[in-house]
């Protein structure tokens, strides 16, 4: 998976929008064929969207390009994945799911339309969004069930389908989605995975919220802030890179230890504190992360 710290939901009938998301510094984009798109227009968006794959695909290779379906209930999961399974897509966002029944049968669509659009077999990622009270009780067991599923996205928007299905009543402090937000970090971790998703902050006039929400969710541990506003892009590539206080901080780290290691130590006492070879494998894992930004 790309490195990606802010990506943007675009509705995908919106032609010119995907544009303006990654000139805004958006690493990566879910063009949205679900809520965004009303009803009538669902067939011009897989369209539109086909196209905006094929031409961010060959323009900016960095931009992590993903597809929000519709639901498998709704029936029309399939005619979404016939038009924008092609190469350049790097994976799909299967919403309003209830477990590793739901991801098989979405892994089985897409195996047929990469066979049959001509995309080499296991490029699609699943993306497997978290709305619904049976999705969140069954991390473990989703990530497990297919090859696919490169992550989990732990939504806890305000009013949406997850706070309905759950029941809880959104603030912006957080508390009352911790466990859940947690809970799904956890698995994505212990599997293997290193990429985590996180999102929605929905108040628009309270840019500081914002700033709060992904410091709290960078803190917890995750790496990806999923957003509905162009105007959160800034604010989640700040709050999930590595500042320049902390690229200054590992690096020296690793200096002082890999001087430390040449005189046959392996642990060193760099700015206060007690380092070894636990502390400079974070502390490379940083400045790699570092790097591949910026590359």
């Amino acid at each position: 998976m790309k490195p990606m710290r802010s990506i943007l939901f675009v509705p995908g009938h919106k032609a010119d929008w995907p544009q303006k998301a990654i000139n805004a510094g958006a690493d990566g984009l879910v063009l949205d064929l679900e809520d965004a798109v009303p009803a009538q227009l669902k067939a011009e968006a897989r369209k539109t969207v086909a196209t905006t794959i094929r031409t961010i695909a060959a323009e900016n290779k960095k931009v992590g390009l993903y597809v929000r379906l519709n639901a498998l209930e709704t029936g029309i999961t399939g005619d979404d994945l016939e038009k924008i399974i092609q190469p350049g897509l790097d994976g799909v966002l299967l919403p309003k799911n209830y477990g590793p029944k739901d991801i098989i049968s979405c892994d089985a669509l897409i195996t047929h339309f990469e066979h049959r659009n001509g995309v080499a077999p296991g490029t699609v990622q699943i993306i497997v969004s978290l709305e619904t009270a049976q999705a969140y009780s069954k991390c473990e067991e989703i990530l497990e069930c297919s090859p696919r599923v490169a992550t989990l996205f732990a939504g806890t928007a305000k009013d949406a389908d997850v706070s309905r299905s759950i029941g809880f009543q959104f603030t912006a402090d957080g508390q009352e989605t911790l466990y859940l937000r947690s809970r799904a970090l956890l698995a994505v971790r212990a599997s293997g995975r290193q990429s985590a998703w996180v999102g929605i902050w929905q108040d628009l006039n309270n840019p500081e919220g914002a700033k709060t929400f992904a410091l709290q969710n960078r803190q917890i541990g995750f790496t990806t802030m999923v957003m509905i506003h162009p105007s959160h892009i800034q604010i989640a590539n700040e709050v999930f890179s590595p500042s320049e206080q902390e690229i200054t901080f590992y690096q020296g780290m690793i200096d002082a230890f890999e001087a430390a290691e040449k005189q046959g130590n392996a642990a060193v006492t760099y700015e206060g504190q007690h380092i070894d070879y636990a502390h400079v494998k974070t502390a490379r894992q940083v400045i790699d992360f570092h790097k591949n930004l910026n590359t």
